[in-house]
């Protein structure tokens, strides 16, 4: 599937071409990142987010191995990596559900533990995550690449918006060429 990165002569949606206008002026884009089940766990060595290590630009929570083990016990299954069939039928799943929802799709990477997609919805990025998911496991599980009742992602993700051409460039190398 074709990614679609901006160029310096592609234009991002302003807010007067939103369909539904709003008297505050929203974000051009959302970066939506979302791991698969028990690939990054809590306490985990490269740092996690939590309600006191959130805040943009700031350090995660630190290493807590007594969490990861916790965590770990807790898990109801092992944890869910994607083959490369499933993160071609995710990738395509992605597309088709933003192109339907007239969302454009400015970038996106499926890796096996994670998935990265640069989005311009209306709607909140926590709706359009939530599709996303909801919409690949779907497909996933009617494909048979994964069974009825396996866990597909992790609980939520994380949704920034992009307020600026800057950002949303940024957002989209990040996506295309700077993972391993």
């Amino acid at each position: 599937m074709p990614q679609r990165v901006p160029s310096e002569h592609q234009s991002f949606p302003s807010n007067s071409s939103r369909r539904y206008p709003s008297p505050v002026p929203g974000p051009l884009a959302y970066f939506i990142t979302f791991r698969t089940y028990g690939t990054w766990l809590p306490g985990d060595r490269r740092g996690t987010a939590d309600r006191g290590y959130n805040a943009y630009g700031e350090p995660r929570a630190p290493r807590d191995d007594f969490l990861r083990d916790y965590a770990q016990r807790q898990m109801s299954q092992p944890p869910f990596t994607l083959s490369d069939p499933m993160r071609l039928s995710v990738a395509a799943t992605l597309a088709r559900i933003c192109e339907e929802r007239d969302w454009p799709l400015l970038a996106l990477n499926v890796r096996t533990n994670h998935v990265h997609a640069v989005v311009a919805a209306t709607q909140t990025p926590g709706f359009v995550m939530n599709r996303l998911k909801s919409s690949s496991t779907m497909a996933l599980r009617g494909q048979q690449l994964a069974a009825p009742e396996a866990r597909v992602w992790a609980r939520h993700g994380s949704t920034r918006h992009l307020w600026t051409e800057e950002q949303v460039a940024l957002a989209c190398d990040y996506t295309t060429s700077r993972q391993d």
